[in-house]
């Protein structure tokens, strides 16, 4: 049984969906998310930016485990680094495919199963699409969804939203352009059933022929009346969006290699073409890119990929610290 610590944010009185656990239980994908909760995980966010000293003890005496089946370096860091600023401890298993029981056939149940019998949260990134929900399913204490297969990255889509708001200045009446790999990205979706949520925006998806959003997103767009169109070139919709949002082409998610390198700069946000956007847009990328956002492009003014990797660590610290001061 987790001990008490002071509670730092009011629960709300939002119904959430009952389809879904509570985000306040697991974070396991977007469509957990209301925009009250997404207000209150940045509120708490900018009141730990603003003075991260008075939050230095509030998970003192917690552990959190960090087990990841596949490679990171943003959210990896900023999860250990959240946590250990919070002044909980820390154990983490990066690779875990390679060096914990899993290699020798463990299943992902029982990994959990043991995982949460010796911590208070699991942050969680693995392979198979269905990893969270099945790590929720076993486990004793919250799991945090850090990346599960093809599909969600709820926490990457919170500090998307974050950065928007802060760059912006608000969430919605926006046109989002999105653009690369929305077969196999996670992060595109993560964000985009986020900002669905939020009156007025109007999402410009642009990808090559193999790499088009993913059919049940689309459906779920049409179902809430959001609107979308889809390109094939970025020169389409660079002059009229208010958030451009790049990802890089998911090469090792491809079932054929030569197909996945010819597939690899279909999409350049060059230089030039970047110039041609509004004054006011914001360039986004979750990273890691490779060819499709040069480095030239760094010198825009409208670049906000590294402000967005760095607000990984305020949003998460927000989220954990809202997760664990709720447990009892």
């Amino acid at each position: 049984m987790l001990r008490p610590v002071r509670t730092l944010a009011k629960e709300t009185a939002v119904v959430f969906n009952p389809k879904y656990p509570s985000p306040y239980q697991h974070v396991i994908m977007s469509q957990q998310f209301v925009p009250s909760f997404l207000e209150e995980v940045f509120v708490l966010a900018d009141r730990i930016r603003a003075d991260e000293a008075s939050f230095r003890d509030t998970l003192q005496g917690f552990v959190v485990a960090e087990h990841f089946s596949e490679a990171s370096t943003r959210t990896w860091y900023s999860f250990g680094a959240a946590a250990v600023r919070l002044g909980a401890h820390l154990v983490c298993s990066q690779g875990s495919d390679k060096f914990s029981s899993e290699v020798k056939g463990e299943s992902l149940e029982d990994s959990i199963r043991v995982i949460s019998g010796n911590v208070h949260l699991i942050v969680l990134r693995h392979v198979d699409d269905d990893s969270s929900r099945r790590a929720v399913a076993v486990s004793k204490v919250p799991v945090i969804n850090a990346g599960s297969g093809k599909t969600q990255h709820p926490t990457q889509a919170l500090l998307d939203a974050y950065t928007i708001q802060r760059e912006r200045g608000r969430l919605g009446n926006l046109i989002i352009g999105v653009a690369g790999d929305l077969t196999r990205g996670r992060t595109c979706d993560s964000l985009v059933y986020n900002m669905a949520k939020y009156p007025g925006n109007t999402f410009r998806f642009v990808a090559p022929y193999n790499c088009k959003p993913k059919p049940g997103l689309l459906q779920h767009l049409r179902e809430h009346g959001v609107p979308f169109t889809e390109h094939e070139s970025l020169e389409e919709v660079v002059h009229d969006v208010d958030v451009l949002y790049m990802t890089r082409v998911q090469t090792e998610r491809f079932d054929d290699p030569e197909e996945a390198q010819s597939t690899r700069g279909k999409l350049i946000l060059h230089a030039h073409l970047a110039k041609h956007m509004k004054d006011d847009a914001i360039i986004m990328h979750p990273l890691p890119r490779v060819d499709e956002l040069p480095k030239e492009v760094d010198a825009n003014h409208r670049a906000r990929y590294f402000e967005q990797a760095d607000n990984g660590l305020w949003v998460r610290m927000a989220l954990l610290t809202m997760l664990l001061t709720r447990q009892s």
